[in-house]
């Protein structure tokens, strides 16, 4: 198919009723060609592959449509609220890469910047898991692949030769021009609970440390008093990109010098937050987007020096076991790449995973233990727990590793809330 630059619904109507399109996870979403669908209804058995979604995009609220979603977010709980068609792929991120390739679907749609100079579109906010599909997409003359440009989105890069993080001209079959904002992730203004949990972590982190954050006002706030603190010489190689690993770049603690990969850049998959966060990866020689497989891969990871991850749980029982993507057996949001970055502490003494999380929330106005002697019926476990190194409340910090099974439910019952320890403590006892 020659290049075509076309509007967002002439876009949409390349689409036939019987059809399936890949979409990239969040902030690479094609926002106006996927509005442009929604308007129409002619759907007979459409499938989308995607994540995260950053919007309500009505699409997805039409009879003979159906959404295949890797990461539930606010809209895709909405969505399953209001009756569409969408299902959870239980998957971690870096799985996706192989899920995109089994489903082939006939056409994969990203957003990314206008061309430069020699005809390559940035990719900007995300490279993930659909790199290889844009590719393949690109290459495929039954396949079409939907570029929507957009100048409002950050020029970033990749590694070169590698990791281009770019689409060519000669690669893409129809462009869609927008100036949609991009999706914004707001800071989280920190409780006092995240700063009592923070200032447990701090002291956990050496210099010299390579850092992996979750999303969140725990990690934020870790990152805030890093950026504020005496410590420094810091890597990044992160899952996601966030406005608090800008600002401790910003503070100067970031020098990416000592991971023994990748060194000299921050390494990450995506990034979402603020428009501060996109405005200073524009162009920004110091931030490397790479296809999520590498990224979240535990053997790269293990390869950092010093590799220190920090990720929040909703529940763990006193067996070390983590839910971090159900509630009650019901998808809140998805697997991502917990277990990717926990799995690798303990191949090497000075690589540390920490769970963090308050030890309390309140459901149906009663306080409740996210510290639980054992899941109830239905729960669904994230990560396994034979992978926990660390977790951490604002009580304190539990060291599992290397503990049996009985020490380990202790320690986990001395983090809990003072309310609910005598039940956990005595829990523990009948352990192991």
């Amino acid at each position: 198919m020659a290049l075509r630059i076309l509007s967002p619904a002439d876009a949409a109507a390349l689409l036939h009723p019987h059809d399936s399109l890949g979409i990239p996870l969040g902030p690479g979403q094609p926002s106006a060609f996927l509005h442009a669908l929604g308007d129409r209804d002619d759907w007979v058995e459409l499938t989308v592959f995607g994540a995260l979604l950053v919007d309500l995009y009505a699409v997805f609220t039409k009879p003979g449509v159906r959404y295949l979603s890797g990461f539930f977010g606010p809209a895709e709980r909405f969505l399953v609220d209001s009756g569409a068609r969408v299902e959870f792929v239980p998957a971690d991120f870096r799985r996706f890469t192989r899920i995109a390739e089994q489903l082939s679907p006939r056409v994969v749609a990203t957003v990314a910047t206008p061309p430069d100079a020699n005809g390559f579109f940035s990719l900007s906010l995300h490279a993930g898991a659909t790199v290889d599909a844009i590719a393949r997409a690109g290459a495929d003359p039954d396949r079409v692949l939907v570029v929507e440009t957009n100048p409002k989105f950050p020029r970033t890069r990749g590694l070169l030769p590698e990791y281009g993080h770019r689409v060519h001209l000669d690669q893409i079959d129809v462009v869609v021009e927008s100036d949609l904002d991009p999706f914004v992730l707001p800071d989280v203004v920190p409780g006092d609970v995240d700063r009592a949990i923070a200032a447990h972590v701090q002291p956990l982190i050496p210099d010299g440390a390579t850092l992996q954050t979750g999303i969140g006002g725990i990690p934020s706030t870790v990152v805030g008093l890093l950026a504020h603190g005496d410590g420094g010489d810091y890597g990044v190689h992160s899952e996601m990109f966030t406005t608090g690993l800008m600002q401790l770049h910003r503070a100067g603690k970031v020098s990416n010098l000592a991971k023994g990969q990748f060194d000299g850049v921050s390494i990450t998959t995506f990034a979402a937050g603020t428009l501060e966060l996109y405005a200073w990866l524009d162009e920004n020689q110091d931030v490397a987007f790479l296809p999520v497989d590498v990224v979240n891969s535990p053997e790269v990871i293990s390869r950092n020096r010093s590799m220190i991850t920090i990720n929040g749980a909703l529940t763990v029982d006193l067996n070390g076991q983590v839910v971090a993507d159900t509630i009650g057996g019901r998808q809140f949001s998805g697997i991502g790449g917990h277990e990717d970055f926990i799995a690798p502490s303990g191949l090497s003494l000075h690589d540390r995973s920490l769970i963090c999380m308050p030890s309390t929330s309140v459901v149906d106005g009663v306080c409740i233990s996210r510290i639980v002697p054992a899941l109830a019926e239905g729960w669904i476990v994230t990560t396994p727990r034979h992978q926990l190194d660390l977790v951490v409340t604002e009580h304190g910090v539990a060291h599992l590793r290397g503990r049996t099974v009985r020490e380990r439910a202790r320690a986990l019952a001395e983090i809990a809330d003072p309310p609910f320890r005598d039940e956990l403590r005595e829990r523990a006892e009948r352990l192991g």
